[in-house]
């Protein structure tokens, strides 16, 4: 009886590895210890640590819960708003550990990997195009001024959130999520 792959074990233990010790201080041990493999296994799927750090940031843009997004059962602003609650949720969950491995990884790797620098722009503009759409609704149905840009604006909204992420990890406090929370949706979205 053939034996079951062990790559979407090791995709899943990679997304938790990076996200908790970072690029630079994940192994390939530490990734195949997690998803209980071989060491060896771990190059039966992947090339190398930069492709399994592309595909984890693939796997973890998909749990993003960009289907808040496209909800179209709610009024645009307020599924933008429960993605964000989402997200903050998440991470004062997790003690203001960790942040957004897609931010994580544009700071600390993009620099050095022309892979994962292209996979981090692919999320940010998967993510951005995704508020984008909700913000381009709310403009249809009046409910942001008419000469709202919506990629313009998501893309803004997306720059202040990865650096209310710092300042909440830096901080350990849900400060800068309120700021977020009011200064987009009662000053730039209003």
């Amino acid at each position: 009886m053939p034996k079951a792959s062990k790559r979407a074990d090791l995709l899943a233990s990679a997304v938790e590895v990076f996200h908790t010790r970072g690029f630079h201080g994940t192994g390939i041990q530490e990734i195949a210890d997690a998803a209980g493999a071989p060491k060896g296994s771990f190059y039966n799927h992947f090339a190398s640590k930069e492709e399994a750090a592309v595909e984890a940031l693939r796997r973890y843009g998909a749990g993003r819960r960009f289907d808040i997004l496209g909800d179209t059962s709610l009024p645009p602003l307020d599924r933008i708003r429960r993605h964000f609650e989402f997200l903050r949720d998440e991470t004062v969950e997790r003690g203001f550990t960790r942040g957004c491995l897609v931010g994580n990884f544009a700071t600390g790797v993009a620099d050095h990997s022309e892979a994962i620098r292209a996979a981090v722009l692919e999320g940010l503009r998967t993510w951005s195009e995704a508020i984008a759409a909700a913000l381009a609704e709310a403009r249809r149905d009046g409910s942001v001024r008419p000469g709202l840009d919506p990629d313009e604006t998501a893309r803004f909204l997306l720059n202040a959130w990865e650096g209310t992420l710092i300042e909440a990890r830096a901080g350990r406090s849900q400060a800068a999520f309120d700021t977020f929370f009011t200064m987009a949706f009662d000053v730039v979205l209003r």
